[in-house]
């Protein structure tokens, strides 16, 4: 099955009918900065990654040691990052050695890299906050699918009702990451019962996974109801109504990753279905907002 053209939703469409709408921007800040999207939303007690660290002056990067006592794994995220730039996943070795990517690091190289993104070298502004936070791992049965990094579920929302979801799955061409631009796979899954229905990478569609073989259609998604239910919790909290929300599945249950107000458009390719009509009965079904 092939999308229908018309139906398909264009970015300029996205931001005049959706985001511009939809989103005012004085909320952006809140899906913007990974710091402040987390924060929130633990205090209404949705699940997250624990955030063992945030650095926004480089005098407090000299507390670094102390931070990572007894930690043996975590991630440093740009609170303002874009697109996976400046996400490090870093082992313990020993005392003062890590390894990430395959390279071997020391205190220094983990300070260097943290006085990057607060210098901004991440983020579309000229300074950022650092993160360190707990390292998550994927749900036993999604492992098989994604042996080379985190995959993800993004599920696209319009006024806190679910619209779109997919699967997005690092390759070795992504580099361990989930964002499709950089080589990831898309998944889409259909929505009432959790189970892959096409798959792409790039705009070719594929049913097994180009690295392992693994095959990717039909798969049923472990959690699928916590996790929708739980993108839904979030969008709640946020005065964003065109949201993307990105979660991973672990053995415990899912966790939000981050919230996007801009959210790709990827999402119409993995499903093999345009957003316009989708919207456009979530938008007939929906009452009015009183206050945007």
């Amino acid at each position: 099955m092939r999308t229908n053209i018309a139906q398909v939703l264009a970015i300029n469409q996205r931001n005049l009918r959706y985001v511009y709408t939809y989103n005012p921007r004085r909320h952006f800040p809140v899906a913007d900065d990974k710091s402040l999207t987390k924060a929130l939303l633990a205090r209404h007690g949705i699940s997250v990654p624990e955030t063992y660290a945030v650095y926004q002056w480089f005098y407090q990067l000299a507390r670094l040691p102390g931070d990572l006592d007894g930690i043996d794994e975590f991630v440093i995220k740009p609170a303002g990052g874009r697109g996976g730039g400046g996400i490090q996943v870093v082992t313990r070795l020993d005392s003062g050695r890590f390894q990430s990517g395959g390279e071997i690091l020391g205190w220094g190289e983990l300070r260097q890299h943290l006085a990057d993104i607060l210098f901004g070298v991440y983020s579309s502004g000229y300074t950022d906050r650092a993160i360190i936070e707990e390292r998550l791992h994927p749900h036993h049965r999604l492992k098989k699918l994604s042996p080379f990094g985190l995959p993800d579920i993004r599920i696209l929302l319009w006024r806190e009702q679910p619209a779109l979801a997919m699967l997005r799955i690092p390759t070795r061409r992504s580099r361990g990451k989930a964002n499709l631009h950089q080589g990831a796979i898309g998944v889409g899954i259909g929505l009432a019962h959790g189970i892959t229905t096409h798959a792409i990478a790039g705009t070719q569609r594929i049913v097994d996974h180009p690295d392992t073989g693994e095959r990717l259609i039909p798969f049923t998604i472990p959690c699928w109801q916590e996790t929708v239910s739980l993108a839904v919790a979030a969008a709640r909290q946020v005065h964003l109504k065109y949201l993307g929300v990105d979660i991973s599945i672990t053995d415990t249950g899912p966790r939000i990753l981050e919230l996007n107000a801009r959210p790709g458009l990827q999402i119409q390719l993995a499903n093999q279905t345009g957003l316009r009509s989708i919207l456009a009965q979530l938008e007939a079904e929906s009452p009015a907002d009183d206050e945007l």
